[in-house]
């Protein structure tokens, strides 16, 4: 039986945005044309912590990429290289026709800016020259445009990390999120009346900044809540410096220790503070609930 032909999508696609988006629906599209199905290919370690040697703060992890690209744009299958020196200092041709072979592509879609292969020598435009060479075909995504300027990624980082989620999410076409496993916490929540779920950032992605946000909360079920989320090192109840995510879901009880969940950041409340009590910390909660609330009936 012949193998699945595959219309591929190109690129690292961290964050998934808007300019992301448009090489997303240019693969589903060409997929249905050709009869083929819609991939991406992506690499789990960022181009330049190798390239040159400094680490990237990414907007999500491979797992939450490749969960979002499923989830928005409804491309199931997608595939992730292992960037190591060998990839880094493979010939552009070689490591093309090796994923050609390997994955049986028939159509490539990619951003005016991509470019692959040793030193980057292979830029959109040698792509394209290749396939026509080679009787493949070839999409070369322009930039796109927000405000004037062109959607990057390092600009919604730079968003992300100041607490501009609002104007974040515009650039990325969906709301900021954190998919992670439901960590046990200290229980204070609980036994102030505010129970909550605590996760964590994973190591090399972008923090956003320490503080309240109007949230929701997805879980496995596919049950949603509105929530508020604190980003911070929780200094009215911890001495720990480590940076946790924790979500005060509302209208909801129940134990999901150990359950996976999706937090979707909406809106940057207020700073992240020490409280003089615990009692004092509660009443905090339950009005930053109130402003949640408030913040998801002006915005339906």
């Amino acid at each position: 039986m012949e193998e699945q032909k595959r219309v591929i999508a190109l690129g690292f696609f961290d964050g998934v945005h808007i300019g992301h988006g448009e090489l997303m629906k240019r693969t589903k599209q060409r997929a249905a044309e050709l009869r083929a199905m819609p991939s991406v290919l992506s690499f789990d370690v960022h181009p330049d912590t190798l390239v040159f040697g400094r680490e990237v703060p990414l907007i999500n992890s491979a797992i939450g990429r490749e969960e979002i690209i499923r989830r928005c744009y409804g491309i199931e299958n997608v595939v992730f290289i292992h960037f190591n020196r060998h990839v880094m200092q493979m010939d552009w041709r070689d490591f093309l026709e090796d994923l050609i072979r390997d994955l049986q592509i028939c159509h490539i879609v990619v951003g005016h800016d991509f470019c692959f292969g040793y030193k980057g020598l292979g830029t959109a435009a040698r792509l394209r020259d290749y396939c026509a060479e080679h009787g493949l075909g070839c999409d070369v995504i322009p930039p796109v445009m927000l405000d004037g300027q062109i959607v990057s990624s390092t600009h919604i980082r730079e968003l992300i990390a100041a607490g501009q989620i609002e104007e974040a999410n515009r650039w990325l076409g969906h709301p900021h999120t954190l998919a992670d496993t439901v960590h046990s916490g200290y229980h204070l929540g609980r036994k102030l009346g505010t129970p909550t779920i605590n996760m964590f950032f994973p190591h090399g992605v972008v923090v956003p900044r320490h503080g309240v946000y109007a949230s929701k909360v997805f879980l496995e079920s596919g049950e949603n809540y509105i929530a508020v989320t604190n980003v911070g090192v929780r200094p009215t109840v911890s001495q720990d410096e480590r940076v946790s995510v924790e979500s005060h879901l509302l209208d909801y009880s129940g134990n999901l220790y150990g359950r996976q969940a999706r937090v979707e950041f909406y809106a940057f409340l207020r700073e992240e503070i020490k409280f003089e009590s615990f009692e004092a910390l509660s009443r905090q909660i339950h009005r930053d609930a109130e402003a949640a609330k408030a913040y998801f009936t002006a915005h339906p």
